[in-house]
């Protein structure tokens, strides 16, 4: 990634023109940090002697950058709950598969709730993993009543004492009201059979600043509390998880970066900024 590889680059050169500083704040802005986070930045870099930037850099990043825990949730006792949503598209199933296969290898007992009858690929993707890992997956009819699998999941949570229950929902346009609404229904049906005790959004980092409106609407919503973020390659674009978390103050919880059940992992804020300076 080494976003700021080439800003230490031209510091390093000697004084820089004005068309020097818009070209770097324009490859800030493109790598999706924001033009507010951009010019902090950039007002930074001009303030400080070359041989101080990095550092002074690094500073302002782990300041954009969230203190909440990271951590996923866990009761002390009885089934912990996981609502996962996200809009269409984002890789929000397939993150479902991915960490209801990493907590099964931590010897977790987990079921699963394929809450998303509107798809039928989703339903069997789910069916799929569950069978091929041996996590049972609650799925009713296709184009069926979400909160009915949800109350037959959380049925099968407690009457196995399963560590967690996640549960995949739709896809959701997150401009679509009615929609949303339906979110906040698969809320209170599980709040009713115990509680929520995260609520995780699927985040498409290619997506750039429209993952900060996406989640501003869904914690309005249905309350989130922490992030995974698809689609982290490595890329130039890896900068909007500092434009999300410092916008809307979620911890990015999990990483996805491929298709493959192993690309999926705790997020490293240290690891992360280190990526960006190139260090």
């Amino acid at each position: 990634m080494a976003l700021f590889s080439k800003l230490f680059a031209k510091l390093r050169g000697g004084n820089l023109s004005a068309a020097d500083w818009d070209e770097l704040r324009t490859t800030l802005i493109e790598a999706d940090l924001g033009a507010a986070l951009s010019d902090e930045l950039i007002a930074i870099a001009k303030s400080h002697k070359s041989d101080d930037i990095e550092s002074a850099i690094k500073i302002a990043l782990e300041a954009a950058l969230t203190k909440n825990s990271r951590d996923l949730a866990k009761l002390d006792t009885g089934t912990t709950t996981i609502l996962v949503v996200g809009v269409n598209g984002t890789g929000k199933t397939t993150s479902v598969a991915k960490l209801m296969s990493a907590l099964k290898q931590e010897g977790k007992v987990v079921v699963v709730a394929a809450a998303d009858t509107f798809r039928a690929a989703a339903i069997e993707q789910l069916q799929t993993w569950g069978e091929r890992i041996g996590v049972p997956v609650i799925a009713g009819k296709f184009q069926g009543d979400p909160a009915s699998v949800v109350f037959d999941a959380a049925a099968q949570a407690k009457e196995l004492s399963a560590d967690y229950l996640i549960v995949d929902t739709a896809g959701r346009l997150h401009t679509k009201s009615n929609l949303m609404d339906e979110l906040s229904k698969i809320r209170r049906v599980l709040e009713k059979a115990g509680s929520v005790d995260e609520v995780l959004l699927v985040v498409d980092a290619t997506t750039g600043q429209n993952g900060i409106i996406q989640a501003r609407s869904f914690t309005e919503s249905v309350g989130v509390t922490g992030l995974i973020l698809t689609k982290l390659d490595g890329t130039a674009k890896g900068g909007v998880a500092l434009a999300i978390e410092r916008e809307s103050g979620l911890p990015i919880k999990f990483i996805g970066t491929g298709e493959s059940a192993f690309d999926f992992e705790k997020f490293n804020s240290d690891s992360y900024i280190s990526g960006l300076i190139g260090s």
